[in-house]
């Protein structure tokens, strides 16, 4: 059953989009635009605004601190706009609430992903017998070259 209320897809009813435990944007940071969305559908699509738009101003932000800015900024740096905005859009039902939802959650797995501090991979050491392989056949080789050259004629 689907939930008829918008913002019941903002965690719970205090109208934010819940990131972590810590952090939640507030839906009055979001701007949703609504246009006509293309393709088939004939009279339906002509007539109907179901594409939607989800504008989020990081710079104007006020829900994340700078160094949470600057984290979504390097992430996303290929979906900010010169202005500093972020852009996802919804088109792919014919319900523009059910889009509204669609894009809501793109963003917030978005931006969860951007705020995910990465590990840094820490190198392993070789084991002995990938060191003693490694030995053998640069032996071998040198071998083959070794063996390599003119043959001489006594």
């Amino acid at each position: 059953m689907l939930n008829r209320n918008p913002s019941e897809r903002m965690s719970g009813t205090s109208g934010k989009v819940q990131l972590t435990s810590r952090v939640g944007i507030p839906e009055s940071e979001l701007r949703f635009e609504f246009s006509r969305s293309g393709g088939p559908g004939g009279q339906h699509v002509n007539k109907v605004s179901t594409r939607v738009d989800l504008v989020f101003d990081l710079s104007a932000s006020q829900s994340l601190n700078d160094s949470q800015k600057e984290m979504i900024r390097r992430a996303l740096r290929t979906r900010i706009d010169a202005s500093g905005r972020i852009r996802i859009s919804a088109r792919e039902s014919r319900s523009q609430w059910q889009n509204r939802q669609e894009v809501v959650a793109k963003f917030e797995k978005l931006l969860r992903r951007a705020l995910t501090v990465q590990r840094r991979r820490v190198p392993s050491t070789p084991t002995a017998g990938s060191r003693e392989r490694r030995v053998a056949v640069k032996k071998r080789r040198s071998e083959v070259k070794r063996h390599r050259g003119r043959v001489s004629l006594d």
